[in-house]
């Protein structure tokens, strides 16, 4: 029996599909209204969702996937709180700390991030849940690459340009990535591979520390 807060699922659930696909696309606009100026990790990022566009339509149904309120508010903040930092700065004036070691760790993130999506392929969803283990490409030096991107993408935006509101921001976005990692995590352990595959690939997110 899943455990409490946890769906078993035996046929794609299209209306979720639909849903991820509604808002990738509504995504995809913000991405050009709110980006003044495409550099090379911007058209990256357009790709990435151009792919997640396909994905969502054709992607694994969830063998177990976590339901719960937390669950969805940990996705919520994850996926809204970069574009609240892009209009953060638009009210208030950013402070510039680094603007070239920015444009590397943006670009860095942008290429991570669509090389874990390429990875994961059609196990590719939003809430915590098993379509099966993804274990190639950026998968087989960490267990979640798509989230140390986010990371890496965080400190090159606020490298860029930062403000009190974007910290705040950052720390509230970070703190879902984890929730999220956790949650996953309990998600993928009903795999019969996973403990294999933990021993391979023994850290979440930082080689040597976590």
């Amino acid at each position: 029996m899943a455990p409490e807060g946890l769906l078993s699922q035996a046929a794609r659930p299209r209306f979720s599909d639909l849903v991820l696909f509604g808002f990738t696309a509504a995504e995809f606009v913000a991405l050009f209204l709110l980006t003044s100026e495409f550099a090379i990790a911007d058209w990256i990022y357009v790709a990435e969702n151009l792919l997640v566009l396909g994905l969502a339509l054709t992607r694994r149904a969830p063998i177990v996937q976590d339901r719960s309120p937390l669950a969805a508010l940990a996705v919520a903040i994850s996926l809204s709180y970069p574009y609240a930092q892009v209009i953060c700065l638009r009210g208030t004036e950013g402070n510039i700390v680094w603007p070239d070691g920015a444009v590397v760790l943006e670009t860095l993130a942008a290429c991570l991030s669509l090389a874990s999506l390429v990875a994961i392929g059609r196990r590719f969803g939003l809430r915590p849940a098993l379509r099966g283990l993804a274990r190639r490409g950026p998968y087989r030096l960490v267990r979640h690459p798509m989230y140390l991107a986010y990371f890496l993408g965080d400190i090159g935006y606020e490298l860029d340009a930062w403000n009190t509101g974007t910290v705040l921001l950052v720390v509230a976005g970070w703190a879902s990535l984890i929730y999220r990692i956790e949650a996953e995590e309990r998600i993928l352990a009903q795999d019969s591979g996973w403990p294999a595959y933990t021993a391979a690939v023994r850290y979440r997110l930082i080689p040597g520390i976590w």
